[in-house]
């Protein structure tokens, strides 16, 4: 047998080879289960809240290797839209399975959301609901995963009441005004006020974040030097507003709530600068959020087929519940 002969023989041998090997990992790709890659995008991480649902978010993946992968992103701060807008687009590109969105703004979100949809991507709403008429408006249903904010605001609300009579002035500093969450916490906060007879004399955005809280809540004070209490939407304000009650020389004078129970208030609500706030448990909205997104998936639901509300807890948390 001639070299040249052997040579091609050789060849052939080990193209059949590979040709017998090949097939298998190919129909073993084709069979192995598809790991759903599941992003949460969120608000500010600059925002201890965001921060805890982040954590909470990796913690439940780290339990659960084989059930999802997760990508998580947040903005610079909590009036950041368009970055946000940014993040879920390039969610988008990267072919994630679904996205669970805490949104910036109730209304904003809802293009990119339905470019989303769009896609063929599960998109899961938690914290702050989009708005239900835009929505309704591209023909789009989005469950949402979170809390009553109304109720919740309702609670800190009635707490604070209790040490008010009718005709005591106070102060409301609202969240981003644009998002629903900031809307029904202003609400929850006025049923309180209104029942007790208290009179809300400003109402004014801190835009989640502790220096706009701090300067609006000085600009009231200033304004209002009969104020007695001032309403934050969440902490974040509520810690602005403790250190200009502290400039103002008002400390024990001028009561302060917040909202979302983050661990940078509890020292506060230990020594009384803070009187009370909420826990609507971060780490748990973004599982409820998760969870609600993978059933879609393993039940192979369009996003058409999804609606509804998963209403998740909120608790009052005062000096006497904090554990």
């Amino acid at each position: 047998m001639s070299h040249r002969t052997r040579r091609r023989i050789l060849a052939a041998a080990v193209l059949a080879t590979a040709s017998a090997i090949l097939p298998f990992p190919a129909a073993y790709a084709q069979n192995a289960p598809h790991k759903p890659k599941v992003a949460l995008v969120m608000k500010s991480l600059a925002n201890e809240f965001f921060l805890t649902m982040e954590n909470g978010a990796k913690d439940y993946q780290k339990h659960n290797p084989d059930k999802f992968d997760l990508i998580t992103n947040g903005i610079k701060d909590e009036t950041d839209t368009a970055g946000q807008i940014r993040i879920v687009e390039q969610m988008i590109v990267s072919k994630v399975d679904a996205i669970v969105l805490a949104p910036a703004d109730s209304k904003a979100l809802v293009p990119v959301v339905k470019k989303a949809v769009d896609a063929g991507i599960i998109v899961v709403n938690i914290d702050n609901r989009l708005d239900q008429d835009v929505l309704k408006s591209k023909d789009l249903n989005v469950p949402f995963v979170g809390p009553d904010n109304r109720k919740g605001a309702r609670m800190v609300g009635d707490y604070l009441a209790k040490r008010l009579k009718a005709g005591d002035e106070v102060g409301i500093i609202e969240g981003v005004s644009t998002t629903t969450n900031a809307q029904q916490r202003t609400a929850g906060f006025k049923d309180a006020m209104q029942a007790v007879g208290a009179k809300i004399v400003s109402v004014q955005s801190g835009e989640w974040e502790i220096d706009k809280g701090n300067a609006v809540a000085s600009a009231m004070l200033n304004e209002y030097p009969n104020l007695k209490a001032l309403l934050a939407g969440n902490d974040n304000m509520a810690i602005g507003a403790v250190s200009a009650v502290r400039a103002a020389g008002k400390q024990g004078k001028v009561l302060v709530v917040g909202y979302d129970n983050i661990g940078a208030i509890h020292p506060m609500l230990k020594d009384g600068r803070v009187l009370a706030t909420a826990d609507q448990f971060a780490a748990k909205q973004a599982v409820f959020g998760i969870d609600t997104a993978l059933k879609a998936l393993s039940e192979n639901r369009k996003q058409s087929q999804l609606s509804g509300v998963v209403e998740t807890p909120v608790v009052l948390v005062t000096k006497e519940t904090l554990k």
